[in-house]
């Protein structure tokens, strides 16, 4: 009996350490000549809990839009006259961090008039309620996502949901139109949006990717990444964005922007590069 208790003792051991390390991290894909695993990939997205809330230094990337995010969660704001866009939020502690970008570049909190997410994870969107707060601006998802989104009560709040959107819907402000693609997969509501943009007299594509990591692979849910990757795939695209910075190479390319060269994200070449990692991960769980 002893001998059982002993061996139950460390079954529970191992099944617990197993569960903190995520499990086994396979499969493994090598997509541009670099090997990625599940954990790799989260790991690159996420980084350290520091990173996720010390601020990126923030910068202007192309036309009207500006980077005002931490070091691996992307928060985009899209100045118009008429008032700004805000593209996520990120977790409610970043708030200040986000203000702070903000108002660094001159521009004020309360023109916030519409806030978007890519997805409804507390990642990318748990601040919606306070920036709400801040600003009374409308705070727009996709369909899909409302019901994962109205359970993301931070302090007891209810989620804000000010309008609802469905695949292809346009969000106008100002000058500037998006437009909204359900690509959903990585959670059922997951949005990649479009803008067009003008710099220096040419006109660019700049594309607002969601997440594409697959996780557990359901049917239903390969149904959805077939849709998605297809869709992603098809998006004019100059100028590739993404809800991690690590998704577009954002460090590289901010420090070549510092070093005075042509805009780096302008990246036409490279726009497809997170949809192809993501689709051979995707298909190796598959």
């Amino acid at each position: 009996m002893k001998n059982i208790s002993v061996f139950a003792a460390f079954l529970l051991l191992t099944v617990s350490t197993y569960a903190q390390q995520g499990g086994p991290d396979h499969p493994s894909v090598t997509v541009h000549g670099q090997t990625y695993t599940p954990r790799s990939i989260l790991s690159r997205n996420m980084g350290t809990a520091e990173d996720q809330t010390t601020q990126f230094p923030l910068h202007k990337i192309i036309g009207n839009i500006y980077y005002v995010g931490t070091r691996t969660l992307s928060v985009f704001l899209i100045v118009t006259p008429a008032g700004h866009i805000l593209v996520d939020t990120t977790y409610e502690r970043n708030a200040p961090v986000i203000q702070k970008s903000i108002e660094a570049l001159g521009f004020k909190v309360s023109d916030i008039r519409i806030i978007l997410g890519n997805h409804a994870h507390g990642d990318h969107q748990e601040g919606d309620a306070i920036f709400k707060q801040m600003t009374g601006a409308r705070v727009l998802a996709m369909a899909e996502d409302v019901p994962a989104l109205m359970q993301m009560m931070p302090g007891g709040r209810k989620h804000p949901i000010d309008g609802v959107l469905h695949d292809n819907d346009t969000v106008n402000i100002g000058n500037t139109r998006l437009y909204a693609r359900l690509t959903a997969g990585h959670t059922r509501g997951a949005t990649t949006f479009t803008t067009r943009v003008t710099e220096a007299g040419k006109t660019y594509d700049v594309v607002f990717f969601s997440s594409l990591r697959a996780g557990a692979v359901t049917p239903a849910i390969a149904a959805e990444f077939d849709r998605t990757f297809l869709i992603a795939r098809a998006l004019p695209c100059d100028v590739p964005l993404g809800d991690h910075p690590a998704e577009y190479g954002m460090a590289a390319k901010h420090a070549k922007l510092l070093a005075g060269r042509a805009n780096p994200f302008v990246d036409k070449a490279n726009c497809f590069a997170e949809v192809d990692i993501q689709e051979a991960m995707y298909r190796a769980l598959k």
